[in-house]
C-alpha cells in the first residue's frame, strides 16, 4: 500500500489557523510566522492558514512600501516553511507588485515547498460607514480576476481574501466545484468585525454545507487600522468549532469530512436546487 493511497482514505485532518501579531518590521513578521507554522505542524496540523497582510501593516499607505514581486522574500519564507513542516500552507496575503500594479495576493504552497496557486483578491474593500470607517483599497490596489481552488489529499479547498467572503456567489461556485473547505484570510475592523465577521462565516458554511476558516491578524490597538481578530473555524452545520480572541494565538480544528457528508445527506439541498428556475454560473474559470 502506498503512502498516497493511505492518505486518501483519511476522512479527518487537523487544520491550524495562525492569528499573527503583525508589526511594521517585515523581517519580524516573517520569522514569527515561520515559527508559528512549525508549532502548528508539530501539533499535527496538515493545513495551516495565515492571516491577511501577514507581512505588512494593513493600509493603503503601507501597500506600496511593503509590496513584493512573487516570488520574493515573503513567498520564499512560505515555501521553506511549508517544506520544513510538511504542510499545505495558505500564506494569508501579502501586497504584490506586478507590472506596475499592486494586488492583495494569497499564495499557497504544498508540503514539498512548491507553489500551488496565487489568488489575487477579487473584490476590493471600498466602504464608507459615516462616522465610523471609510476605506478604499482601490486607491492603490487592483483586483484579481480568477477563482482559486487547490486539491489536497484530504479535500479540495477554495480561497478568498477578506471582502471576498461577502460575496455568496463565490462560495457557491467553489462548493459546486467540489470544495469542502473554504479559507478566507481577512482583516475585518472594529466596526464590521463585531457585526458581520462570524455571521458571514456561518452563512457561507451553512449555505454551502462546507467548512469555513478565517485568519485575522491579532488586534493592535495602536495601529492605524485595528483588526477585529477572532479567527474562526465553522462546520457545515453552521457551528463555530474553534475561535480565537484578540491576541496572537494558534487555533485548531479537526475537519471531519464524514460530518460534512452526513449533513449533506440529512439536508440534501444540492440535489433539491431548482436549476430549471435559477443558477449561479462562473463566467471565467481558472486558478491564480
Amino acid at each position: 500500500v502506498t503512502r498516497k493511497s493511505v492518505v486518501f482514505c483519511v476522512a479527518e485532518f487537523r487544520l491550524a489557523v495562525v492569528q499573527l501579531q503583525v508589526t511594521r518590521v517585515k523581517a519580524d513578521n516573517l520569522s514569527r510566522a515561520r515559527r508559528l507554522v512549525k508549532e502548528a505542524a508539530d501539533e499535527g496540523s496538515k493545513v495551516v492558514l495565515l492571516p491577511e497582510c501577514f507581512n505588512s501593516p494593513y493600509g493603503t499607505s503601507f501597500f506600496p512600501t511593503y509590496a513584493e514581486r512573487i516570488p520574493g522574500e515573503s513567498t520564499q519564507m512560505l515555501s521553506e516553511a511549508a517544506k520544513e513542516s510538511g504542510v499545505y500552507l495558505v500564506g494569508g496575503s501579502i501586497p504584490e507588485e506586478d507590472g506596475g500594479k499592486l494586488y492583495n495576493s494569497c499564495v499557497v504552497f504544498g508540503p514539498d515547498g512548491g507553489m500551488i496557486l496565487k489568488h489575487r483578491k477579487i473584490h476590493l474593500f471600498d466602504i464608507n460607514i459615516p462616522g465610523k470607517i471609510c476605506f478604499q483599497e482601490s486607491e492603490t490596489l487592483s483586483p484579481g480576476n480568477s477563482l482559486s481552488m487547490f486539491d489536497t489529499p484530504y479535500c479540495k479547498v477554495g480561497v478568498g481574501i477578506c471582502y471576498d467572503m461577502r460575496f455568496a456567489e463565490l462560495a457557491q461556485l467553489y462548493s459546486r466545484s467540489g470544495c469542502q473547505l473554504l479559507v478566507y484570510p481577512g482583516a475585518f475592523n472594529m466596526t464590521t468585525g463585531p457585526a458581520h465577521w462570524e455571521l458571514l462565516q456561518r452563512a457561507r458554511a451553512l449555505d454551502n454545507q462546507v467548512f469555513v476558516a478565517t485568519a485575522s491578524p491579532a488586534r493592535d490597538e495602536t495601529a492605524s487600522y485595528v483588526a477585529w481578530g477572532h479567527s474562526t473555524v465553522v462546520n457545515p452545520w453552521g457551528e463555530v468549532i474553534s475561535k480565537a480572541g484578540a491576541e496572537e494565538t494558534i487555533i485548531y480544528a479537526n475537519i471531519d469530512l464524514q460530518h460534512l457528508a452526513d449533513v449533506r445527506q440529512q439536508i440534501p439541498i444540492t440535489s433539491q436546487r431548482r436549476s430549471d428556475l435559477y443558477s449561479v454560473a462562473s463566467v471565467q474559470a481558472g486558478s491564480g
